[in-house]
């Protein structure tokens, strides 16, 4: 098993509820989720104009390969309401992969540690609550 943190946000339809149903789909796909940080509400990053996000990291423990949870994130995501769109734009769910154990992973469409952990304030106060200092990780 690999320890993962994975960042859960969203800004449309009932949001707590989405959260709530990403955990459980996660749950579903093989994600041991450990601990989860408290909901933030925090605002756009990237696209000022839209609605305010709640977002929260889950400590999971994960037994595949971390291309399997990709897959299984963004399974997650289909699954919960969510559709291409503008990037960094409103969204059902997101769910991003922050840390895969120790890994350091650089692929056309998978980065890890996630590359903008260190410019998201609510992601490293997250992080601080499960107890994880991502360092110079990132």
């Amino acid at each position: 098993m690999t320890l993962v943190y994975l960042g859960l946000g969203t800004n449309l339809g009932s949001r707590a509820r989405n959260l709530s149903a990403a955990r459980r789909r996660l749950r579903e796909k093989g994600v041991r989720i450990l601990r989860q940080s408290r909901v933030m509400e925090t605002a756009p990053w990237g696209v000022a104009e839209q609605p305010r996000f709640l977002n929260q990291v889950v400590e999971g423990d994960w037994g595949g390969t971390p291309r399997a949870l990709l897959r299984a994130a963004k399974q997650v995501e289909r699954e919960g309401g969510r559709r291409p769109g503008r990037r960094w734009g409103p969204r059902v769910i997101d769910v991003d992969i922050l840390l895969f154990g120790e890994e350091r992973i650089r692929s056309r469409d998978m980065v890890v540690p996630h590359p903008r952990i260190g410019q998201r304030e609510f992601v490293l106060e997250s992080l601080a609550e499960l107890g994880v200092n991502p360092g110079g990780r990132w």
